[in-house]
C-alpha cells in the first residue's frame, strides 16, 4: 500500500476537536507541492486549492481532521483529572485506556476502582464517565495543574500498526482516512478548479465545514469519510451499516442529509463500469460535513463516500486495505468523468 506511512502519521497525530494543529502541519507538508494555494482560516480549517485558472464549476473535496477525545474539566486534591467527552464516545470503552494529555503530551491512564473492590451492582453496570478519572502520576493538585491545566484536550494513546494481511488498526480513522484520500486526489489534475477543505470540529457539530464552504461556494462537494462498519457478531444483519471488505460506502441518506441523486447515480455507474465493489450505507444514522456544505448560500450538490471502519469513536479502529484503495480509485474515476459534463447549479 503506497501511502501507508502517510496514513500512519495522520492516525498517530494529536487532533481532538478544537486543536487540529498537528494534523494541519502534516497535511500542509504533504500537499504543498501539488496545489497552488494553501491557507488556514479563523476556524483552523486547512484549505488547499488548485486549477484556479480553469473556468466552469468548482468541486470541493472535504474531509475532517478532528478526532473524538476528552477535555480536562477539574482536578481533585490528589492530582487526578476529571474530564468530559469531546464527541460521541461510549462510556464502556474508556476504563483502563492509555491517553495523551495536553500540548506537552503527558501520558495518562483512565482509572476506575479495581474489580476486587466493587460491589455486585457496580460490576454489573457500565461505569459512567463522570465517575472515571485520568491518572498522570501527579503527586497532588498543584503538580497536576502544571502538567494538565484545565481545558487540556486528551487523545487516546493508540499507535498505528498492521494487524495481519491487509488489516490495519489505529485511532482516528474517522476521518484521517478521508484526509489521506483527499490529499492523494490533489496529486492529480482535473479539468476544473479543486478546493480541498480539511475541516475542524466535525465531531462536535460539523462546525468547520460551515465557514469553510461559505468562503468558496462550490458547485459540487464530495465528503470523504470513515464510517461505521458494523459487521460484528452482536449486530443483527439489517443493522449492519456497512461491511468490511465490501468496498466504498455510498450514502443515500443519513440523519442530516439526502445526497444528490444525479451525482450518486453517476458514481454508481462509474463503479459498475470499472468493476469497483461498492455498498450503500444501510442504517440512517450519524451525519457528516455534507449536510452543512449542502446548505451553503444557494445550495451545493453533495455526495458522501466513505471507507468502512470497525469500532469508530473508540480508542482503536480497524480498516481493510482494499476498501481504502477502492474508495480512492472510485473517486479518481468519478472526478475524471466530470470533465465533459456540467453539474453546475442550473442543471
Amino acid at each position: 500500500m503506497e501511502n501507508i506511512d502517510f496514513i500512519e502519521k495522520l492516525s498517530n497525530a494529536f487532533g481532538v476537536s478544537g486543536d487540529e494543529r498537528e494534523v494541519v502541519e502534516i497535511l500542509k507538508e504533504e500537499v504543498k507541492g501539488d496545489v497552488e494555494s494553501i491557507k488556514v482560516d479563523a476556524m483552523g480549517n486547512l484549505i488547499a486549492m488548485k486549477g484556479l485558472e480553469k473556468s466552469g464549476f468548482k468541486v470541493m473535496l472535504n474531509a475532517h481532521m478532528d478526532e473524538v477525545g476528552l477535555i480536562v474539566t477539574a482536578i481533585d486534591e490528589n492530582g487526578f483529572l476529571l474530564f468530559k467527552k469531546v464527541g460521541g464516545i461510549d462510556d464502556r470503552v474508556l476504563s483502563g485506556k492509555k491517553v495523551i494529555v495536553g500540548e506537552n503530551k503527558f501520558k495518562g491512564i483512565i482509572g476506575a476502582k479495581a474489580i476486587h473492590l466493587q460491589k455486585k451492582e457496580e460490576i454489573e453496570k457500565t461505569i459512567e464517565s463522570d465517575y472515571l478519572t485520568i491518572d498522570i502520576g501527579a503527586k497532588n493538585k498543584e503538580e497536576a495543574e502544571k502538567f494538565a491545566p484545565l481545558g487540556s484536550l486528551v487523545a487516546f494513546d493508540t499507535k498505528f500498526e498492521k494487524l495481519n494481511d491487509k488489516y490495519y488498526i489505529g485511532k482516528a480513522f474517522d476521518d484521517r482516512l478521508g484526509c489521506s484520500i483527499v490529499a492523494s486526489l490533489l496529486k492529480y489534475d482535473f479539468n476544473f478548479p479543486i478546493i480541498a477543505l480539511f475541516s475542524t470540529q466535525e465531531e462536535i457539530g460539523l462546525r468547520g465545514a460551515v465557514t469553510g464552504a461559505y468562503q468558496y461556494t462550490p458547485d459540487i462537494s464530495i465528503t470523504v469519510e470513515g464510517t461505521i462498519s458494523a459487521d460484528i457478531p452482536e449486530v443483527k444483519e439489517h443493522l449492519k451499516c456497512s461491511k468490511i471488505s465490501q468496498g466504498p460506502v455510498i450514502t443515500v441518506k443519513d440523519k442530516s442529509v439526502i445526497t444528490d441523486h444525479k451525482l450518486r447515480e453517476k458514481l454508481i455507474s462509474i463503479a459498475k463500469k470499472e468493476n469497483i465493489p461498492y455498498q450503500f450505507k444501510q442504517v440512517i444514522a450519524g451525519g457528516t460535513d455534507s449536510s452543512k456544505i449542502q446548505l451553503t448560500k444557494g445550495g451545493v450538490r453533495i455526495l458522501t463516500v466513505a471507507v468502512p471502519v470497525r469500532y469508530i469513536h473508540s480508542p482503536v479502529s480497524l480498516f481493510f486495505q482494499d476498501d481504502y484503495e477502492n474508495t480512492l480509485k472510485l473517486l479518481f474515476k468519478f472526478l475524471n468523468s466530470l470533465k465533459e459534463e456540467n453539474y453546475g447549479t442550473t442543471n
